[in-house]
């Protein structure tokens, strides 16, 4: 074996670029960065998709149990607007049926065709304007 001596000088090497293979890794690096862009963006847009139809499926059924609650509130206000309903109330509050001696006769008229149960009113109230 042949060893070379310590005192020698080596030139350094010099290459030539390669201009056009730097030019086709630039391009490769470069495509390979959006590619990958591209799959970051889908990944994106399926994981916001994905939680648009959570949410969605949420108020779905919010509006669901709202409509149902609309329901029951609307049977309860109808219930409570039935006249047997209203006189028991206006009984408690105090109030008696109408007296003769309250009613105006120009009005009495007007009112026996407008009323189908008879009227509760105030003991202490009256007719006269």
């Amino acid at each position: 074996m042949k060893r070379l001596p310590l005192n020698q000088t080596n030139r350094a090497v010099h290459r030539e670029r390669d201009v056009p293979a730097l030019m086709r890794l630039a391009v490769l690096l470069l495509c390979g960065l959006v590619l990958a862009a591209g799959f970051v963006y889908a990944g994106g847009q399926h994981f916001a998709a994905v939680d648009y139809g959570y949410k969605s499926e949420e108020l779905r059924s919010e509006h669901s149990r709202l409509l149902i609650e609309q329901r029951r509130l609307m049977l309860e206000r109808e219930r409570a607007n039935t006249p047997e309903h209203l006189g028991s109330v206006a009984r408690e509050l105090g109030m008696q049926p109408i007296q003769a001696g309250q009613m105006d006769p120009a009005h009495t008229l007007e009112h026996q065709q407008s009323l189908a149960s008879p009227a509760l009113v105030s003991p202490s109230a009256s007719l006269a304007r």
